[in-house]
């Protein structure tokens, strides 16, 4: 799956990913890495971004900035911004991928609870996206921004609702940015991910392996996703083949949305001796 691209494809692009450190950020990077990208990875823990990023240039060659940042600080921002863009001479792309959630009834969550997943998810996104944005415009240069969502980002999400809120913040802005900067050569995009279980985010999301497992068992392909599959997709949209990919959201979760959205779609989960009592009945209503 590594080969699925041409070495090069994003040679010598800058990409600032946040939440870079860790999980699918660090996953992405990695993939950038290998295609040719010099990669700038951001969080709130230093120790853990200068880790991962000789790790990251041990195992992949290239070049990996570690900024440490928090993104729920517009100033803190800023100075991340100014950072990468002195250090490599500008910044192509930006990847909002840092991320907060709590899987909770929603009238347990306090109020500090629902501030730090908004923070760090619609308020995060959003100042790094204007933070960059406002330097591409002012330099006269295009850019990607990628967010990376949810898939109820549109639909919501009971015992989620800080962060379907968040990711639908986030969404909102993708594509209202992408008509008002589309024209001055900005793209902006998202990618709606289901399950890609990675230690620590899904540790505390879902810390019983059989509520994990029952997640899973929901997908039609009955698997979680490879960090790989999501960062193949990341490339391809930072990528020129994806020049033309302007305001959309790509869904990538084994078909997990479609089979949740439709209104019988819990009789796939029916038995065998169901199916035929359901069968028979059906015969008998119809004589």
């Amino acid at each position: 799956m590594t080969a699925t691209f041409a070495h090069d494809l994003l040679q010598d692009r800058v990409i600032l990913i946040t939440g870079g450190g860790t999980g699918l950020g660090r996953a992405m990077g990695e993939r950038f890495l290998q295609l040719g990208a010099k990669v700038v990875i951001a969080s709130r823990r230093e120790a853990l971004l200068r880790t991962a990023a000789d790790e990251m240039m041990a195992a992949h060659g290239g070049e990996v900035l570690p900024i440490a940042c928090d993104v729920r600080d517009p100033e803190a921002v800023d100075q991340m911004i100014d950072a990468a863009w002195n250090h490599f001479g500008a910044v192509d792309a930006l990847v909002n991928n840092a991320a907060g959630n709590i899987a909770a009834p929603t009238e347990r969550l306090s109020h500090r609870a629902v501030d730090s997943v908004l923070g760090i998810v619609l308020h995060g996104s959003f100042y790094c996206t204007l933070a960059l944005g406002k330097r591409w415009l002012t330099a006269g240069r295009g850019g990607r921004v990628l967010s990376i969502v949810t898939t109820y980002a549109e639909g919501g999400s009971a015992y989620v609702v800080p962060s379907a809120a968040a990711k639908a913040g986030v969404l909102a802005m993708t594509r209202s940015l992408a008509v008002e900067w589309g024209p001055r050569g900005i793209t902006c995009n998202a990618i709606a991910p289901g399950p890609f279980p990675t230690k620590g985010a899904w540790d505390r999301l879902l810390p019983d392996p059989a509520l994990l497992e029952e997640a899973i068992d929901r997908i039609p392909l009955r698997r979680a996703g490879e960090p790989v599959e999501l960062a193949n997709l990341a490339a391809f949209l930072l990528s020129d083949a994806a020049a033309y990919i302007n305001g959309d959201c790509i869904t990538i979760d084994g078909g997990e949305k479609l089979k949740g959205a439709g209104q019988f779609a819990w009789m796939g989960d029916l038995t065998a001796e169901q199916w035929a009592a359901l069968e028979a009945s059906a015969r008998g209503t119809k004589s």
